[in-house]
């Protein structure tokens, strides 16, 4: 590799030839802060010849760069120029303005006018709107970026306007004097701006450019692994139109899409998770390593790109399951899917994208679906829900190993063979009952003990599905307390009691009001005789008295149905 360094001012970078921002760049994202920065460093306080650090290019030709790194302080400065060329022309300055505009457009070698700063992800906001002097020509819906580009412009554009207004309404000089000095002040703006000193880096090669991009993001603030798992991927796919990068765009949709997801998700989780899902173990921050020792050529990067973009959706619906249409026989896999996002566990999720691609490409059915996921949803349930057991990375690995082995198993009867060793190795790892049924007692829920009701809720509704075979709108339903919250500060119950998942009773919102504060007794007798209300076994032996004691009981009562009928794998 072969690196040129030299110490040049803007103005001679500037005319030294044109420069294209390429495509595995960040769009721009300077906003308020770094712009107020930059105005106070550059404008304000700055000296002559003030430093504001390295550009690093690389060569296309003998008069086109590529930006590798300098990317928003060119772009920053670029804006500065056109916002100054056009005060100075509305000033009818006009020498002086296209003058500075040949630092911002003009004829390349066959005298075909070129702007001297080139961008494909702003195209053509930054062109029309901003760099090209006169009239526009065309109107452009802004994007993201381009809103971006546009506050910055304005930014520079009013701050330079504040300067000059201050001199216009300085009533102390001649019309004339004013006039000389608002020249004087703008010329002295320009010549600040070009005489700002940069360590000029040139490499001779694009490829030469990945690599300094690379070392240079990994030790900024924003690097990100999307970003240099792009930049991998679109260096190996090339372009096959100058205006159209169709690989960056199609990565930039999956990010775009994480990005306005509401579930808890992220798109470098989502390429770890991915990762692990078939290839072998790493952490996150390993990642990029090893993608660029796996997917070498074209055709590599082209297939991980279309799984990406395929898993994708799968990992958005594992965390917004509504986000799918489901058919009723598939219900069972959307409950699981709500449940753990409930337990708040990510550790399985490796495994649930590799069964969510199986089924997806028929390759596992239904029931072995339902199978498996059920199966991490109960030990989940148990292990982290219940006992908060504390997980360490073999949990992360086992999820990750057989992940992959379901992937890779070539006939049906291997995969449902993976999937049953896997729920083998959960059913061992789980709690005993002992601590099961310690841990259960501590479910509540009240209007003064919030955390877990969504928990309690859970619990109830799934084993009035189950235990009591009803039918219930979950998104209908409330808690009900046997002994009412308001009695919780009397001399029976201790909030606690009241609160705990043994005086609790799932009940829809009708009902819930016609309980009311009424005793145990008229509760009782109301509940037995309304239809969609589970009433378990020990509560349908204790119809006449409620105190203490019968809500331990009765949590311990559910604790062993719910061990031993229905969260069972």
């Amino acid at each position: 590799m072969k690196i040129e360094s030299i110490d040049r001012t803007i103005e001679q970078l500037l005319t030294m030839g044109y420069f294209k921002i390429p495509r595995f760049q960040r769009p721009y994202s300077w906003e308020q802060p770094e712009l107020e920065e930059f105005w106070n460093d550059t404008i304000v306080e700055s000296e002559t010849d003030y430093f504001i650090g390295s550009i690093v290019l690389f060569r296309y030709s003998d008069a086109l760069f590529g930006v590798v790194d300098g990317q928003q302080r060119l772009s920053t400065i670029t804006m500065f120029l056109c916002a100054l060329r056009n005060l100075m022309s509305t000033q009818g300055m006009n020498d002086l303005a296209n003058g500075l505009h040949r630092l911002i457009e003009r004829p390349d070698i066959e005298n075909k006018n070129q702007f001297v700063l080139q961008t494909e992800s702003s195209y053509p906001y930054l062109q029309e709107h901003i760099q090209h002097f006169g009239l526009l020509e065309s109107s452009v819906v802004p994007g993201e970026e381009e809103l971006r580009l546009k506050d910055a412009f304005d930014f520079l554009h009013d701050n330079l306007a504040q300067l000059a207004q201050s001199i216009q309404d300085d009533t102390t000089l001649s019309d004339v004097k004013r006039r000389n000095a608002l020249k004087t002040k703008l010329i002295e703006l320009r010549d600040k701006m070009l005489r700002l000193k940069v360590i000029l880096i040139t490499l001779n090669s694009e490829d030469d450019a990945y690599i300094i991009f690379e070392t240079l993001n990994t030790r900024g603030r924003d690097l990100t692994v999307s970003d240099l798992v792009r930049t991998h991927i679109t260096r190996l796919i090339p372009q096959r139109n100058s205006n159209v990068d169709r690989s960056k765009e199609r990565f930039n949709a999956v990010v775009a899409a994480f990005d306005v997801s509401a579930g808890d998700v992220s798109v470098n989780t989502f390429l770890h998770h991915y990762w692990l899902s078939k290839y072998e173990y790493i952490t996150e921050k390993k990642l990029y390593k090893q993608l660029k020792k796996t997917v070498r050529t074209k055709d590599q990067a082209k297939e991980f790109l279309d799984s990406v973009e395929t898993d994708s959706e799968l990992y958005r619906i594992i965390h917004e399951p509504d986000l799918r249409k489901w058919r009723i026989e598939e219900l069972a896999i959307k409950e699981a899917l709500k449940a753990m996002l409930l337990f708040r566990v990510k550790q399985q999720l490796p495994f649930v994208l590799s069964v969510l691609r199986e089924y997806t490409s028929k390759k596992l059915s239904l029931k072995q679906v339902k199978r498996a996921l059920c199966a991490v949803e109960n030990f989940h349930f148990a292990f982290t829900a219940v006992t908060s057991q504390r997980s360490s990375g073999g949990i992360s690995f086992m999820y990750a190993l057989h992940a992959r082995q379901l992937q890779s198993a070539t006939s049906p009867a291997d995969k449902v063979k993976e999937i049953d060793t896997l729920i083998g190795k959960l059913r061992g790892k789980l709690p005993p009952y002992q601590e099961f049924e310690a841990n259960f007692r501590t479910i509540v829920a009240s209007e003064k003990f919030t955390k877990r009701k969504p928990l309690a809720a859970y619990i109830l509704g799934r084993m009035s599905r189950e235990v009591g075979n009803l039918n219930l709108d979950m998104t209908r339903m409330t808690i009900e307390h046997l002994a009412a919250q308001s009695v919780g500060g009397g001399t029976k119950f201790t909030d606690l009691e009241v609160a705990e998942i043994g005086n609790l009773v799932l009940v829809n919102e009708d009902l819930n009001l016609k309980l009311g504060t009424k005793p145990f007794t008229e509760k009782i007798t109301l509940l037995s005789s309304a239809p969609g209300v589970w009433i378990d076994a020990y509560l349908r032996q204790h119809l006449s008295e409620w105190g203490p004691q019968e809500i331990r009981s009765r949590s311990d009562a559910l604790s062993k149905v719910a061990f031993d009928k229905v969260w069972t794998i």
